[in-house]
């Protein structure tokens, strides 16, 4: 375990919470009581709009990560200002944590793979130095994602993924979770937001669901995205017949 908990200290906190992102219910529970994390490997699960992609946006910015994605201990070009969350959240490091973001440039280690922006990253950085030697322009998205992983997710450092399944078929995500529990059990740790029920099946995982009421965690099981998919799966034209003209 790298880090422990993502708080904001109480000097940062909004006086009130009517503005953006601080009306997200799960970006308020963040100011007011923090959010911890208990295992190596945290999922985000929960719904389009529900805060997941924002809070782990806001937990690369304080790692020192681009918010646009990349590697540790890099700086890109046409610096942007951090977003209004991540100017405000501290992560606060186990020992082992804090030994790594103390360690020069060139040894810190880390990622943050953001579908949004992955595949124009990619492009950019193809053949650089510290990255992968691959042209990933000439590969499927999938196969670009995988470069990615094969080439920077793997030693010990924070790596935030945001909705990498994305790009990724059936298969190729039963490989993401075989590297995902890999990372975590090599002293890494992973905090993914994602719609997959087959990511969030990763064993030993802790998973937070993200909803209205906030933050909650969960077991794989009792998630509603495995009961949805569980029910379709079972019974398509259970859903279909609600929004398909018959």
């Amino acid at each position: 375990m790298l880090v422990r908990r993502a708080y904001i200290p109480e000097s940062l906190r909004p006086r009130d919470f009517q503005e953006w992102p601080f009306t997200v219910p799960c970006v308020a529970e963040l100011a007011e009581h923090g959010m911890t994390f208990d295992r190596p490997v945290t999922f985000l699960v929960g719904e389009n709009g529900s805060g997941k992609s924002t809070l782990i946006e806001a937990f690369a910015e304080a790692y020192g990560l681009d918010a646009r994605g990349g590697r540790a201990g890099r700086k890109y070009g046409n610096d942007r200002p951090k977003t209004l969350l991540g100017e405000v959240v501290r992560l606060e490091s186990t020992a082992d944590g804090a030994r790594l973001r103390r360690a020069s440039r060139q040894r810190q280690k880390g990622y943050f793979l953001r579908a949004e922006t992955a595949f124009g990253f990619m492009e950019a950085v193809s053949g650089m130095r510290g990255y992968w030697d691959e042209d990933t322009s000439q590969m499927s998205h999938g196969e670009g994602f995988h470069t990615v992983f094969s080439a920077m997710f793997r030693e010990p450092g924070l790596y935030l993924l945001d909705e990498p399944e994305a790009a990724l078929s059936f298969t190729s995500c039963l490989r993401l979770v075989a590297l995902i529990q890999q990372l975590g059990q090599s002293g890494a740790q992973v905090v993914c937001a994602t719609h997959s029920p087959l990511l969030a099946a990763t064993p030993g995982a802790d998973i937070v669901e993200i909803s209205e009421e906030g933050l909650r965690r969960t077991s794989w099981d009792k998630l509603e995205l495995v009961d949805h998919w569980r029910r379709y799966l079972n019974n398509p034209n259970s859903y279909l017949r609600h929004i398909v003209d018959s």
